[in-house]
């Protein structure tokens, strides 16, 4: 059975990278997700303060932001 699916190799150089998708992809996954996490917290976040994820706007962001990552850098997927 063949696959469509194809390496990319990690490109040379910092300029290769920056113009590459290897490094903007995971970015924006990460600012968005890190925008949404905070937005949660500052809306319905944990008025007590005793929650762990929505308790602070630290945990919540990089929560958040961790979230996005693994949306965007799926470990499982096939491609």
């Amino acid at each position: 059975m063949g696959s469509s699916c194809e390496i990319q190799n990690k490109p040379k150089g910092l300029k290769a990278m920056l113009k590459s998708g290897y490094f903007w992809k995971p970015f924006i996954g990460i600012f968005i997700g890190a925008t949404a996490g905070f937005l949660y917290y500052h809306f319905y976040g944990c008025e007590s303060g005793t929650c762990a994820i929505t308790g602070s706007p630290y945990s919540s962001t990089i929560f958040g932001g961790l979230i996005g990552l693994f949306i965007v850098k799926r470990p499982c997927s096939n491609c």
